[in-house]
């Protein structure tokens, strides 16, 4: 482990936060200077461009092939979790997050849906190439409905249009751009360091892959949101997440089944374990979105704490360790019990805001 890893580290960490600040930035006045709503920014530009590390490890590992066949639909799969769990999780943790009913009717259950195909496309372990190329198909087919009921639900001003300020567009674009590119170059340097501190230290490469490069890959998607909430931009924060899973099932995953010769492989632990976690975690997005149309604290903290039960099984299944009995006992016998009861508790006090908003129309 040499200094050069820390610095990696270090600089990656800034290259992030200032890439999320100009990311943010740049695409909120966008989004203001053309009248487009900011969750649609989210769910497009900044969601698609903070996903792009995923795209370039899972290509990668498709050209690969072989083991890199994990890699990709680890990468995914993995990156997905991190980004409900982890990264929402901390978004709302740190302010209640605002939910347009846009995202919770359309975007959400696309998100539910496409997890559940991914699942029922890999039932024979496999991913064939034109599977692959199905899912970038209905990625086009996503982006334009993205942008068609943007038109439709965009009000008309009354009067003469006003031009935009075309200096002003030009400039966020290049702040936008800017910000994409930090991004994408401290993910590299912080996976690339945190991989080699974590060698040095005698970590195995297993828990690696499991964490630092899934994780690693999402840190844009956490530094935009995390910093879209502390700004306010809550919207973005959202649309950023929901957006991300979308992308990276459709374009990440798409393209590197398309590319991989013969298609992607998906092992029989991914399909037990890993995709039913990332088809739960976007499950329980619909009650607690519904919710008052918020994410309230005490609901992004649950989210952060199935985080750390989902890595502590890694670390235990991984190891083999003695412990994982007593771990899947407590996890089948107390917690998912409890956690339907949070859900169905959270599905009656949605249902009864409705009833009460219908009530007052």
């Amino acid at each position: 482990m040499s200094e050069l890893d820390w610095f990696r580290v270090v600089g990656g960490l800034i290259l992030l936060l200032g890439g999320a600040e100009l990311l943010v930035r740049g695409s909120s006045r966008i989004a203001a200077v053309l009248g487009i709503p900011p969750v649609i920014i989210g769910l497009t530009v900044v969601a698609f461009g903070t996903s792009a590390p995923e795209l370039a490890v899972s290509l990668s590992g498709a050209l690969h092939g072989n083991g890199g066949n994990d890699i990709s639909l680890g990468n995914v799969v993995g990156s997905n979790i991190v980004n409900i769990l982890l990264i929402l999780g901390l978004s709302a943790a740190i302010t209640p997050l605002a939910v347009t009913r846009r995202l919770i009717r359309t975007d959400v259950p696309i998100m539910v849906g496409l997890s559940l195909l991914i699942w029922v496309l890999g039932l024979n372990q496999h991913l064939d190439t034109w599977e692959g190329w199905l899912l970038v198909i209905l990625l086009a087919a996503y982006l334009a409905s993205c942008f068609l009921r943007e038109r439709h639900e965009k009000p008309v001003a009354d009067g003469a249009a006003v031009p935009p300020p075309r200096q002003g567009i030009l400039l966020n674009i290049v702040l936008t751009i800017a910000g994409l590119g930090l991004l994408i170059v401290g993910a590299d340097l912080l996976v690339n360091g945190a991989t080699s501190v974590a060698r040095a230290l005698g970590i195995s490469e297993l828990i690696i892959g499991l964490t630092v490069v899934a994780g690693g890959t999402s840190l844009p998607e956490l530094a935009t949101s995390a910093l879209a909430a502390v700004r306010g931009e809550r919207d973005i924060a959202v649309g950023n997440i929901v957006g991300s899973n979308i992308f990276n099932i459709l374009a990440v995953l798409g393209f590197s089944a398309a590319i991989a010769p013969g298609g992607l492989a998906i092992s029989p632990a991914a399909l037990g374990v890993d995709l039913p976690v990332m088809i739960a975690a976007a499950v329980a997005c619909l009650p607690i979105f519904f919710s008052d149309y918020r994410i309230s604290r005490p609901e992004g903290i649950l989210f952060l704490f199935y985080y750390l039960l989902y890595i502590l099984y890694l670390f235990l299944a991984s190891t083999h360790h003695d412990a994982l009995p007593v771990f899947n006992t407590i996890l089948w016998f107390v917690v998912v019990p409890l956690t339907l009861l949070a859900l169905a508790t959270s599905l009656i006090r949605s249902l009864m805001f409705h009833h009460r908003e219908g009530h007052h129309r």
